[in-house]
């Protein structure tokens, strides 16, 4: 179902007031507008892993851990004194012409090695699912702040106006909910539009009124708008309501063939993953973002739960990865077919990491002092690896990426100056990153 993720409501209802910049210009909100320098990215990808993937079992190979398997670890917990390093259960080989360490749990994406940047050096402030996950999407866990795609998107509009330029397919509900997708102080037009599970979309077609009638109703509100707008010269909130209106008419010619993957051949539906059991629900969520992006969607986020792998490593782990293997492999093909992966930025990862230490004898705990996202295509280097942990994974030690600096590389590839991109709110310029962050500038092409 698509909906306005700030309410219950239906698609985009009343989804915004537009900035008052753009009000005194005379332009819509969602225009497109011309980036700080030329951007390397178009549009973002961000496969999100909803509970903090293990970096030691997929993409940070750590030998001496397999080595010391089973000797005493390390816990911030007092009350584990007598922790367990446990070595990954899982082999790890070279992939690429830079032979990337990659681990045997993910054979599919490991062929996309050239395409690689591994960002094993990667940190966040908490070990807190709930505070971790809001920082890693708006850059602060304390306040309500606009998220990582509503920056994106006020930065630099949308390429297609019959669609909303922020989309999240199956948000998780917890975790912040809402905030990790939303626009806080900034117009409510750059929040995300929600598509549920299924990949349905309602409320998307009138089955009242033909779309002349539809038309003739919308044309009497607007009016009503409009004299509002009259008589108040300046009233944002009004001019936001007739342009998210406007949009969700346009939305009823193109969203609907937009999401029919039926229209895809069997063939590329298959190599998705697509009927499969195992990984049809995220195979259809890698299809629907290459559709929305080759249609002109700013930002697009995928989301995939159930990484929090405090006990049965070697079965939740491997059946975490299976479902999502396939369907990123075959995105990545998929862009790279149609000439879009140099200009789209994709994104892996979590909000953290785990342990290297053993919790409940086969699981893992939080690690949010070292961990590994990674990116893809949008102007990043491949095959390559940036940063690293301690000889056991515990926590950063040489190119530190901290999610400041995360947000700040992600803003610069897309031709964004992090510093220079705020909003004034109550008499404070405001940014993504606040007053931190610092350009990864080694891992650009």
């Amino acid at each position: 179902m698509l909906k306005s993720v700030s309410s219950g409501f239906g698609y985009l209802a009343l989804a915004g007031l537009c900035a008052e910049q753009a009000l005194a210009a005379g332009k819509s909100a969602l225009a497109p507008k011309v980036p700080h320098f030329a951007a390397r990215a178009k549009r973002v990808i961000f496969l999100c892993m909803r509970g903090g993937p293990s970096h030691v079992d997929t993409f940070d190979h750590k030998p001496k851990l397999t080595t010391d398997n089973g000797q005493p670890g390390r816990s911030r917990n007092r009350f584990r004194a007598n922790v367990k390093l446990l070595g990954s259960p899982w082999e790890f080989k070279r992939h690429g012409q830079n032979g990337l360490w990659i681990s045997e749990l993910f054979p599919h994406v490991a062929k996309h090695a050239d395409n690689l940047c591994l960002l094993n050096g990667m940190h966040t402030d908490l070990p807190a699912h709930a505070q971790a996950f809001v920082k890693m999407h708006t850059g602060n866990s304390q306040f309500v702040r606009p998220s990582l795609g509503a920056w994106t998107l006020y930065g630099l509009g949308t390429q297609n106006k019959n669609l909303p330029g922020f989309i999240t397919l199956a948000p998780q509900v917890g975790f912040g909910g809402a905030q990790n997708y939303g626009s806080s102080f900034l117009p409510a037009i750059y929040q995300a539009a929600s598509i549920g599970r299924d990949g349905q979309v309602q409320n998307i077609a009138n089955r009242r009124l033909t779309r002349e009638r539809q038309r003739i109703q919308l044309d009497l509100v607007q009016g009503l708008n409009a004299e509002q707008l009259k008589a108040d010269e300046v009233n944002p909130a009004v001019e936001g309501v007739i342009e998210s209106f406007e949009l969700a008419f346009r939305m009823q010619s193109e969203v609907p063939a937009l999401m029919d993957l039926d229209k895809e051949p069997a063939a590329l539906r298959e190599s998705y993953g697509i009927g499969n059991r195992a990984t049809d629900n995220f195979g259809r969520q890698c299809l629907l973002a290459r559709r929305l992006a080759e249609a002109g969607v700013r930002f697009i986020e995928l989301n995939a739960g159930n990484w929090d792998h405090h006990r049965n490593l070697r079965t939740t782990l491997e059946r975490s990865c299976a479902a999502t293997d396939q369907p990123i492999a075959a995105l990545l093909a998929d862009l790279a077919a149609r000439d879009m992966l140099k200009d789209t930025l994709v994104m892996w990862g979590g909000e953290f990491g785990r342990t290297p230490h053993a919790q409940n004898a086969d699981g893992r705990d939080h690690n949010n002092k070292g961990y590994t996202m990674w990116m893809a295509g949008g102007g990043v280097k491949g095959g390559h690896t940036h940063g690293a942990t301690d000889d056991y994974g515990y926590e950063a030690v040489d190119g530190k990426t901290h999610i400041h600096d995360w947000h700040a590389t992600i803003l610069h590839l897309l031709g964004l100056n992090h510093k220079n991109l705020t909003f004034n709110y109550a008499g404070r310029d405001f940014r993504l990153t606040d007053v931190h962050g610092n350009v990864a500038k080694e891992i650009l092409v």
